[in-house]
């Protein structure tokens, strides 16, 4: 494989460092074949694209934008509809909306989706029930069925996770290009269970307005038909970079630049557990030129972001690095500033994206993941405190969510308790936001927004 000039990269190089939470695959000659197979297909999407991201979230960096990036904890091979797909990408064009109409911001719409089916584990093994088995990892990896045989790693299981993505991506750009997103349709994103709450009344109220707008510019003499932004919406996505085997049988060298891109999604993303400096995981996000991510966990700490920005980002290109914060609600006001005087003394263009959901996991009576609202509100309302005690822009939020009627987060308008989780939990990994909470959310984003 040729070198990239200067760096030394190649399309391979992670292999010769330290590869964290990749799976024990059973038969490395399956492995080879189904990496060839992944190899030949057709990309998922294009250098161009992942470009027009980069210039969208350049915007962000410079404090132009404000990210949202939205969507499952892990998407699911059991669960998988064309429904299921366009409830998701209401709930995000409702915060997206409730964001652009209430702050005054346009909105970067990157869902974590169309590839998002791999987990990074705390253990290699979980308890289930009485059994100890290999840990569930991701259908892109094993089945989360409590069976010995079915945790074992199936590479097949590479080409499943493509085939699925290939579907979820034509159905996800006939929904954005097609009519679907277009603000003439905007009471139809307001689901029923949702329509009925105090955030889908809001939501009605925004979209009264927007009606009432599009009249008056229509009255004006404006040709509302020719302005594309009304009728359809960029959505972009993103997935963490964790099986490195997939992500480099995707990687394609883009014929107009000569640089490489990762083609499995526009972004993808390190995660905390896998963003050592030299590791595998940063070593093969520092050579492709889609934009990136990095979580950045409580553990981190000036040094450490520092040299992810020098590591992903030499060149200081806008828009190539999101630093997405996760540190909790009660570490965040004490543990982000540092961060953010660092990065700005250092002039690296960052966009700063606050994840409010992985720091603020806990275990609920019954031994089931959950996360409080409050606490989400809460490590968001430090992540705006601290950006402007710095000067710096709260560039995003990054949260996990779903367009179905799910019980796995405490608290929100509905005041979900503990004793009711049970009744909605479908979850194959992490406790997920409903619509109702989301679009609660989004209103109070955008309040912290105008502030």
């Amino acid at each position: 494989m040729d070198a990239e000039p200067e760096t030394g990269w190649t399309l391979d190089s992670w292999r010769s460092s330290p590869a964290a939470q990749q799976p024990s695959w059973p038969d490395e000659g399956e492995l080879k074949r189904v990496f060839v197979q992944l190899a030949n297909l057709p990309p998922l999407v294009f250098a161009g694209e992942a470009r027009n991201l980069t210039r969208s979230l350049g915007m962000a960096a410079d404090g132009r934008a404000f990210v949202l990036q939205a969507g499952d904890c892990a998407e699911s091979f059991a669960e998988f509809s064309a429904d299921a797909i366009r409830d998701k990408l209401k709930v995000i064009l409702q915060m997206a909306v409730v964001l652009t109409y209430g702050a005054g911001v346009p909105v970067v719409k990157v869902g974590r989706i169309a590839g998002q089916f791999a987990k990074p584990r705390s253990s290699p093994t979980e308890l289930v029930g009485d059994q100890t088995l290999d840990s569930f990892r991701g259908h892109m990896v094993n089945d989360d069925l409590p069976d010995r045989r079915a945790r074992i790693p199936d590479p097949n299981r590479l080409v499943m996770a493509y085939q699925q993505s290939v579907a979820t991506l034509n159905l996800l750009r006939a929904f954005t290009k097609g009519g679907f997103a277009d603000l003439n349709q905007i009471h139809g994103w307001n689901q029923e269970f949702v329509a009925s709450s105090r955030e889908g009344r809001r939501f009605e109220d925004i979209a009264v307005g927007i009606d009432r707008a599009l009249r008056f510019m229509d009255a004006c003499g404006i040709d509302l038909n020719a302005e594309g932004t009304l009728h359809h919406v960029d959505f972009w996505t993103s997935h963490e970079a964790l099986i490195l085997d997939y992500e480099e049988a995707l990687t394609r060298r883009d014929s107009l630049t000569g640089q490489w891109y990762d083609c499995s999604a526009h972004m993808l993303w390190v995660g905390e557990r896998t963003r050592q400096l030299d590791g595998a995981h940063c070593e093969f996000l520092s050579g492709i030129a889609n934009p990136i991510g990095s979580k950045v966990g409580p553990d981190a700490g000036v040094d450490d972001v520092l040299g992810l920005c020098r590591r992903l980002n030499p060149e200081r290109v806008p828009g190539r690095l999101t630093l997405i914060t996760r540190l909790g609600v009660d570490a965040v006001s004490e543990r982000l500033p540092p961060l953010l005087r660092a990065v700005q003394e250092e002039g690296h263009p960052v966009v700063w994206v606050c994840d409010p959901m992985h720091g603020n996991t806990i275990s609920a009576e019954d031994g089931r993941k959950t996360r409080r609202f409050n606490d989400i509100i809460g490590e968001l309302r430090g992540f705006f405190r601290a950006h402007r005690e710095v000067g710096t822009w709260p560039g995003g939020v990054h949260v996990e969510l779903t367009g179905d009627d799910v019980t796995e987060c405490l608290g929100g308008m509905e005041d979900i308790a503990e004793d009711q989780l049970h009744r909605r939990y479908t979850t194959t990994c992490d406790p997920r936001l409903n619509g109702r909470q989301a679009l609660d959310l989004a209103f109070a984003v955008a309040e912290l927004l105008r502030s």
